[in-house]
């Protein structure tokens, strides 16, 4: 009998489940949280719902949203759909006009604030160049060297293309994959209309995704288990022997859904996967560092989604005009870099300053919180290899944004992962 076991509750185990128990496939998940999301979960702080992690969706993650539709019934009102606004604080602003591919982003683009005419035309010709080759490079490059490569101009690094690679891969352009960023470009701002949307979250990233999906698949006779830590997973005849707090279950399949630098835990203990685990041991990461602060009602950014590319910031959002959680803010800090050593207190302390500078004379923020995620993605880097979903072992699967993809760390791939694990299980039954 086909009974599946999932380990790992972020959008990688969740959209397995979910789409196995699409097919009425028994299905078992184990989180050892409490709360659902992994690296996009809710965080309760003062009474207030943040996000481990400030996650963008774009029009072009069609997986993520079909799933998100399939399992909220709230999904219309979860999440805000706008056209694509690139808006870098007093240097550079381009809006997708509501237009045709590909004139919403080419017009755009001749409209944009903060460039000359020239460096326009440049933009236009580097994010069109690429098709010539369908955005295939015979070898793999940095983004920088890409960036020089196309003879795109210092403005157009700082405003635009720096910042949208590390948003996208989370790893600094001097070292990041350019054919990755490439298929990035390619599914965002080369395809339809719609797939440069920008797509934010209402509600937490718990609430939009994972915990009405736990409930989808309890309706269709499957099990999601919080704050249930497995502990060990052995091969045993027909299947895998799953314990999870001193208890013992067989299933048929195994998919591992945990971030990478958990998974291999579980590999080394198995002959089979003695290799699988030495390539995922040789992952690098990157980190990610969410700021939030609650300042008194009346405080607002000038646009729900404001970057920087000067100071700590990348980017900052405006959890009112997206949630309606006044005075809230909450900035991202991507990958490495000097602010890594500074403690948690200063960190906060010095995001607000740099607001202040920007949006004007604020008040002292009524509390703040600093998450930080160490290991949040793994470095996205030249040549990079990655490990499949399918492994050496017979049924057992690797879900996560780190396996083998086009697409960087993002929730996009976690969810690709997820729903391939699902197929390679439904095929081997």
């Amino acid at each position: 009998m086909t009974h599946v076991a999932v380990i790992g509750g972020g959008y990688a185990g969740m959209a397995a489940a979910v789409t196995l128990a699409e097919r009425r496939i028994p299905v078992t998940v184990f989180e050892a949280a409490k709360q659902l999301g992994g690296r996009a979960r809710r965080v309760e702080h003062r009474d207030t719902a943040l996000d481990n992690g400030l996650h963008i969706l774009i029009g072009a993650y069609r997986e993520t949203l079909r799933l998100i539709r399939l399992v909220n019934p709230a999904h219309a009102s979860a999440l805000l759909r706008l056209p694509l606004e690139w808006n870098v604080h007093r240097e550079f602003r381009l809006a997708a006009m509501r237009l045709p591919a590909p004139l919403h982003l080419l017009i755009g683009l001749l409209r944009a604030q903060g460039l000359d005419f020239s460096e326009r035309l440049g933009a236009i010709r580097f994010l069109r160049a690429p098709r010539k080759h369908n955005f295939a490079l015979p070898q793999d490059l940095s983004v920088e060297l890409l960036l020089t490569q196309y003879e795109q101009s210092e403005k157009l690094k700082r405003v635009l293309w720096r910042p949208l690679c590390v948003a996208a891969l989370n790893t600094p352009p001097g070292i990041a994959s350019a054919q990755v960023f490439l298929n990035v470009l390619r599914d965002s701002l080369n395809a339809a209309r719609g797939d440069s949307d920008l797509v934010l979250a209402r509600i937490d990233l718990s609430a939009l995704f994972p915990e009405p999906a736990a409930a989808w698949i309890a309706r269709r006779g499957g099990s999601v288990l919080t704050a249930r830590r497995v502990t060990a997973i052995d091969p045993v005849e027909n299947g895998f022997a799953v314990e999870a707090d001193g208890q013992r279950q067989t299933f048929s399949h195994v998919i591992c859904a945990l971030p990478p630098h958990q998974v291999n835990a579980f590999l080394i203990g198995i002959t089979a996967l003695s290799e699988l685990a030495a390539a995922i041991e040789r992952l690098q990461y990157q980190p990610i560092r969410s700021v939030w602060l609650q300042y008194p009602a009346p405080v607002k950014l000038p646009s729900p989604m404001l970057g920087f590319t000067q100071g700590l910031i990348h980017w900052a959002f405006d959890r009112e005009q997206l949630c309606g959680q006044r005075g809230l803010i909450g900035a991202v800090i991507s990958a490495e870099g000097a602010h890594e050593d500074l403690a948690q207190e200063e960190l906060a302390q010095r995001v607000h300053q740099q607001l202040d500078r920007a949006v004007g004379t604020l008040p002292v923020p009524l509390w703040q919180r600093v998450i930080t995620e160490k290991r949040a993605t793994f470095a996205c880097t030249v040549g990079i290899t990655r490990p499949p979903q399918a492994t050496p072992l017979r049924n057992f699967y690797l879900a996560g944004d780190y396996t083998a993809s086009d697409y960087p760390a993002s929730l996009e791939a976690a969810v690709r992962s997820g729903i391939r694990c699902a197929e390679l299980a439904l095929a081997s039954r």
